[in-house]
């Protein structure tokens, strides 16, 4: 029988953990952050700038948001995109609709929009788009993931899934304008919507299926800290502000 040759670079290529397979500590890091941000805040507001910056803290890694929105979350060969969706019942949640950036034919290709143009043709150019930025991501990381928390409106239940971050084939993808002149794309061998793209704003937004392989964590509502007290316990008084007036 013939062996598969050893390499010192194989295991390089590794990613911190398999795919939704957290460390036990996580979902408890991740409570407490939830805890600490409803005691402070005293509303149940988190979105995807915060979420980065939790997620990595919950798994040891370095937050720095990035301006293509791929790689805000660092570990290793290994980065993320960190993206939030509110839903009634985040348990119940079947699959997530994730805004994905503006991918913008006019600007990219210098192309003219309308409904009179040739879907499919549009398509191929946001697609292309995702996939260039996706490819410029990948030169620097082996891993690109997205994490997902979807979260009820109070933040007691959440529900968090990481997914691959991929390209995608163009042929596999049929486009159509719906009657909101917005453009879908149908996944042709599933029959089954995975894009939206609208022309004004050039919002892309694809249709991720929650796996069935996810974490689930419920925590206690704590009771929101008295901003005052908070204040007096820190000796807070005048003299830590400094006010400069300007004129003209």
């Amino acid at each position: 029988m013939d062996k598969t040759p050893k390499l010192r670079t194989v295991t390089k290529s590794l990613s911190p953990f398999p795919l939704n397979e957290f460390s036990k500590d996580f979902p408890y890091i991740l409570g407490k952050e939830l805890v600490y941000l409803l005691a402070t805040k005293g509303k149940p507001v988190l979105e995807g700038p915060e979420w980065e910056a939790i997620f990595a803290n919950c798994i040891g890694a370095e937050w720095k948001p990035s301006n293509v929105g791929l790689d805000d979350v660092i570990l290793g060969n290994t980065a993320w995109g960190a993206k939030t969706v509110k839903a009634i019942k985040p348990s119940n949640q079947k699959s997530v609709r994730l805004i994905s950036g503006r991918n913008s034919p006019i600007y990219s290709f210098g192309e003219k929009i309308d409904t009179s143009t040739d879907p499919n043709t549009i398509g191929k150019f946001v697609l292309d788009i995702w996939n260039e930025r996706v490819s410029s991501v990948r030169e620097k990381f082996k891993n690109l993931r997205t994490v997902v928390l979807i979260k009820s409106s109070d933040l007691t239940e959440v529900v968090v899934f990481e997914f691959d971050t991929i390209r995608y084939d163009n042929e596999l993808f049929v486009w159509e304008w719906n009657e909101n002149k917005n453009l879908i794309g149908i996944e042709k061998s599933l029959k089954e919507h995975k894009f939206t793209w609208q022309p004004h704003g050039s919002q892309f937004t694809v249709i991720e299926k929650v796996p069935n392989k996810n974490l689930i964590i419920k925590i206690k509502k704590p009771k929101t800290l008295n901003k005052e007290k908070i204040l007096k316990s820190l000796k807070f008084d005048k003299s830590w502000v400094t006010v400069i007036h300007k004129s003209g």
